[in-house]
């Protein structure tokens, strides 16, 4: 009996190593990216291996280029991290014409604006509610 992971190591090197197998799609430009897969497959069985990395891509002239390990990856960082919210966000007031002030200022207690059926403005007295008992 043969366990999976002994398989997979055997495996490994029997399957010729191939490049643009993964393609990745930014928008609307499909980018192969420029990594090797190992796979071997028939009509039941599929084995794929990835070398374990990761690796950072810079889309230049619609091409993906491994960003070198001496490079500087400040620009990198900040535009891929994704921001984190802390806290609730502070509404800025709304700054109102004094006209509009006024005529609100002018509306007497007790009443507020509505519409007519036609679209016109008038006052309507508004609804006082009581608590049940």
């Amino acid at each position: 009996m043969k366990t999976v992971q002994s398989v997979k190591n055997s495996l490994k090197f029997k399957a010729q190593p191939k490049s643009g197998i993964l393609s990745i799609k930014i928008g609307v430009k499909k980018y192969s990216v420029p990594v090797e897969a190992r796979m071997l497959s028939n009509g039941e069985y599929l084995f794929l291996s990835f070398p374990a990395s990761s690796e950072l891509y810079k889309i230049e002239n619609k091409e993906l280029t491994a960003l070198p390990s001496s490079a500087d990856a400040s620009d990198a960082h900040a535009a891929l991290t994704p921001k984190r919210r802390r806290g609730r966000r502070r509404s800025s007031p709304v700054e109102m014409p004094a006209e509009l002030e006024a005529a609100l200022k002018a509306i007497p207690s007790g009443f507020k604006l509505g519409y007519t059926a036609d679209g016109s403005l008038k006052l309507v007295k508004t609804r006082t509610r009581r608590k049940k008992a």
